[in-house]
């Protein structure tokens, strides 16, 4: 767990805990209590199932149990994050309590911790005044650095090639469920560490679910079918959907992918530094609605990608912030129409310093082969 392909290009782990360190000082506190697994990977390195880390004004200290002993020391060491390991099976109240001493307002991530926890932690603190955070290692992962979109592109490259590998099959009348496993074990074998979350084959009336899951429906001909996959390479994710017909699909089916498709092509034309993530939503809601399809537009235009699937930055039309360089989001436009037909066009979109690059490249065409 945790070591990277040999020939990604390395991330700068040591330099994050910096950058959170001043967004916890923006927030008001002195010091911040991670608890959520993946911000802990994220500031170092470590993969294992259990921990916490206290990231101090001078210090990082990593408490985990034996389990992970050897592990929690490799992989931080590797990702050089500079944080100290603390192996306890015990509660590590003692620990953390003695590297919090002296300090009065330690932040607690508010979508991590649970009421129980807090008041553990209340005892465990029980000098210092606690803080709620939102969003403050989020914030810093938004932004990716040159080994982060190493990662998510070899992720986007594999699913590429699974996606091509697979999609001949369709024509041959697999169940929704058989191509999905094909998909996801073509992920595997290409040199991914996963699917990056649970692969969606929908087809027919199925599509019109945009989350439906793959089912025993044979894919039939003149279905329209939704294919959304991903990887995962080092713990780093890509997100693509294409909508393909097995045969000839309908008139009005082929004129609902039409629509999808270029309001997802105008939507990533908007991707720059400094554009609001809103214009991004605007450009496809406009084209879908000019289409009279507006109300079958159901769920948001996008999201950022990273260790997570869904994370910061939304693409949606309330969104109040701009795009930023070194941001990967998704623009995935899609119409649903119950009981008929759905169809969704997804990539994952690297935000330049002059525009966009997208990372997943499968072919848009509505064919098969």
């Amino acid at each position: 767990m945790g070591r990277a392909p040999v020939d990604l290009v390395p991330m700068d782990v040591a330099g994050r805990a910096d950058r959170v360190r001043a967004g916890a000082a923006e927030a008001g506190c002195d010091a911040l209590l991670v608890a959520s697994l993946v911000n802990l990977r994220y500031l170092t390195g470590f993969t294992g199932s259990a921990g916490l880390l206290w990231l101090g004004a001078e210090e990082m200290v990593l408490v985990t149990d034996r389990r992970y002993a050897g592990q929690a020391e490799a992989e931080t060491s590797r990702a050089g994050a500079g944080v100290r390991v603390e192996i306890t099976n015990d509660a590590p109240r003692d620990v953390l309590a003695a590297a919090a001493a002296g300090v009065g307002r330690i932040g607690l991530e508010s979508a991590s911790v649970s009421w129980a926890d807090q008041r553990q932690y209340a005892e465990w603190f029980d000098a210092a005044e606690l803080l709620a955070t939102t969003g403050v290692v989020e914030k810093s992962r938004q932004i990716k650095d040159g080994g982060e979109i190493d990662r998510m592109a070899a992720a986007a490259a594999i699913a590429d090639a699974a996606l091509a590998e697979v999609r001949p099959m369709l024509a041959d009348g697999p169940t929704e469920r058989e191509a999905a496993l094909a998909l996801d074990t073509a992920v595997r074998r290409l040199g991914a560490d996963g699917s990056a979350f649970a692969t969606i084959v929908a087809s027919g009336p199925n599509a019109a679910l945009p989350h439906m899951r793959p089912t025993h429906r044979v894919i039939a001909p003149g279905d329209l079918v939704i294919v959304d996959m991903g990887a995962v390479v080092d713990g780093y994710r890509s997100d693509m959907t294409r909508t393909v017909a097995v045969g000839e699909p309908d008139p009005e089916a082929a004129e609902v992918f039409e629509a999808v498709r270029d309001a997802q092509r105008l939507g990533v034309e908007q991707v720059a530094p400094g554009k609001p993530v809103s214009e991004v939503d605007k450009a496809c809601r406009d084209r879908i609605a000019a289409g009279g399809w507006a109300e079958a537009f159901v769920h948001g235009t996008g999201h950022g990608v990273g260790l997570d699937i869904h994370e910061q930055p939304w693409v949606r039309a309330a969104a109040a912030e701009a795009l930023e360089a070194g941001q990967v989001i998704t623009v995935e436009p899609g119409v649903y129409l119950p009981g008929f037909c759905g169809a969704r066009v997804e990539d994952t979109v690297l935000v330049t310093d002059s525009g966009a690059r997208s990372l997943t490249r499968s072919p848009k065409t509505l064919a098969v082969a």
